[in-house]
C-alpha cells in the first residue's frame, strides 16, 4: 500500500503580510500532478490545514479546490485529514460521517468520551489490512473524561494524556498500523531544546506540550505534523514531513517534500521523499550594496546589508526594491559582525514567560505559575 504524508498546509498564511495565495495554489497543484503520477492509495494530511481557526473566504476555496483536484484525478484514492492546533477543531469535524462515504475523512475532533475512540479508518491490499488511527490535536482538557487527572484534580500533562489515550485503543500487532497525530513528539533522551523549532511554530512556555515519542512505537509508521522542519524521529518510520512551503525566513534554504511511503508486508516500510519546487523561494541575502543588488530575483528574500559606511537610506532602499520586487525586509549587521542566522535559534531568545517574569520582578511561586499558566492560555487560543 503506497500513501503520501503531509503536513501543516498552513493555508492563508502571509509571509511577512506577503500574500501567498499564489504560491500555495501553486505548490498544491504540484502535489496533485505528484500525486496523478506516483498514484498512492491513499493521501495524509498530519494538521494545520489552515493557518488560522476561522480561514478567509479565499483560503477556503483554495482548499477546496485542492481536496476537489485531488478527488478528481484519483477518484479511489482516501483522503484523511485531522485538525492541528491552528485549526478550529468543530469546524473541521463538520459533515464528518457525510465526506467519509465519498473516500475523504476529516476528522477535527479527538474522543471527548470513555465510549468514543480514536477514528480508525482501514484499507487492505494484497498483504491485509492497513489501520490508519486519526488523532487530531489533544489538549490534555479536552480528553480528561477519558484519560482522568492527577490526585488533585489538576489536568495531566500532554506526555501522560497522550500515553493514556493512544495506550487505551487495541491496536493489533499482527496487522500493519499507521498513527496520524499532531503534537510536539521527543526522540526518547532527547531535550527539547534540542528540536529545532522555526519561527512559524506556535511553541508553549516551558515546552509543556512535548510528548516522549516511545509511544509511537506500537505503529509501523507514525504521520506526524506540527514541527514545521522535515524531521525524523530516531528512524523512517516516524517522522516529520513540514511544511510544503517555508513558513518563514527561518526556513529559508530547506528543502521541503512529499513523504511518500510504501508498505509491503508487516515490518517493511520503504519510505521516499519527493522534493517539492515553489513558485518563489525564501531567501536571507547577505552582503555589501552593490553586491546584494548583483542578485536581484523574484524570490522572498531578507536582505542583510554588511556596508560599514553610511547608505542613503531612500536611495538605498529604492534600489533594493528595484532589484527584488518581493522584499521581505533589509537589516544592517552591526559592526563587529553579527551572524543573523542566530536571530532565529529559539534557544537564543528569552521566552515571553522569562521576558514577562523579568518585567515583574520578585515573582513568588504561587505568582509565577499563575503567571505561566496564563501565558499558556493565551498562547493557546492563538
Amino acid at each position: 500500500m503506497r500513501f503520501f504524508h503531509l503536513s501543516d498546509l498552513h493555508i492563508g498564511l502571509k509571509l511577512m503580510n506577503r500574500d501567498l495565495s499564489e504560491d500555495q495554489t501553486y505548490i498544491l497543484n504540484q502535489m496533485i500532478d505528484i500525486a496523478v503520477e506516483k498514484h498512492p492509495d491513499a493521501i495524509i494530511v498530519a494538521g494545520d490545514i489552515y493557518d488560522k481557526a476561522i480561514p478567509s473566504a479565499e483560503a477556503v476555496e483554495i482548499f477546496d479546490d485542492f481536496i476537489s483536484g485531488l478527488a478528481r484525478a484519483l477518484p479511489e484514492c482516501e483522503i484523511m485529514m485531522i485538525s492541528g492546533n491552528h485549526d478550529s477543531a468543530p469546524r473541521v469535524n463538520q459533515f464528518r460521517s457525510v465526506l467519509s462515504r465519498h473516500r475523504i475523512h476529516m476528522i477535527g475532533l479527538p474522543p471527548q468520551t470513555p465510549e468514543e475512540h480514536i477514528e480508525k479508518v482501514t484499507l487492505r491490499d494484497d498483504y491485509g489490512a492497513v489501520n490508519f488511527y486519526l488523532l487530531p490535536f489533544v489538549k490534555p482538557s479536552m480528553v480528561k473524561m477519558i484519560t482522568g487527572t492527577d490526585e488533585n484534580g489538576n489536568n495531566l500533562t500532554y506526555n501522560e494524556t497522550l500515553h493514556r489515550l493512544i495506550g487505551r485503543e487495541k491496536v493489533d500487532q499482527n496487522e500493519r498500523n499507521v498513527l496520524v497525530s499532531h503534537q510536539f513528539y521527543l526522540p526518547v533522551g532527547t531535550a527539547a531544546e534540542m528540536i529545532e523549532r522555526m519561527d512559524s511554530e506556535i511553541r508553549t512556555i516551558g515546552n509543556i506540550d512535548e510528548v516522549k515519542a516511545d509511544i509511537l512505537q506500537a505503529f509501523d509508521y507514525a504521520a506526524l505534523g506540527h514541527i514545521h522542519k522535515p524531521m525524523k524521529l530516531g528512524d523512517d518510520c516516524h517522522r516529520y514531513s513540514g511544511t510544503p512551503l517555508a513558513c518563514s525566513v527561518s526556513e529559508a534554504g530547506q528543502q521541503k517534500g512529499i513523504v511518500m511511503v510504501d508498505l509491503a508486508e508487516k515490518g517493511n516500510v520503504m519510505t521516499e521523499v519527493i522534493p517539492l519546487f515553489p513558485l518563489r523561494q525564501v531567501r536571507v541575502i547577505r552582503g555589501a550594496l552593490e553586491e546584494v543588488l548583483g542578485q536581484g530575483c523574484p524570490d522572498y528574500v531578507t536582505v542583510v546589508l554588511t556596508d560599514q559606511l553610511d547608505l542613503n537610506v531612500i536611495d538605498v532602499t529604492d534600489r533594493i526594491r528595484n532589484a527584488f520586487p518581493n522584499l521581505l525586509e533589509i537589516r544592517r549587521e552591526a559592526e563587529g559582525g553579527v551572524n543573523y542566522a542566530r536571530a532565529y535559534e529559539p534557544e537564543k531568545k528569552m521566552s515571553v514567560y522569562e521576558f514577562c517574569a523579568k518585567l515583574l520582578n520578585d515573582l513568588d511561586d504561587g505568582e509565577q505559575d499563575i503567571l505561566q499558566d496564563v501565558i499558556n492560555t493565551v498562547m493557546g487560543a492563538h
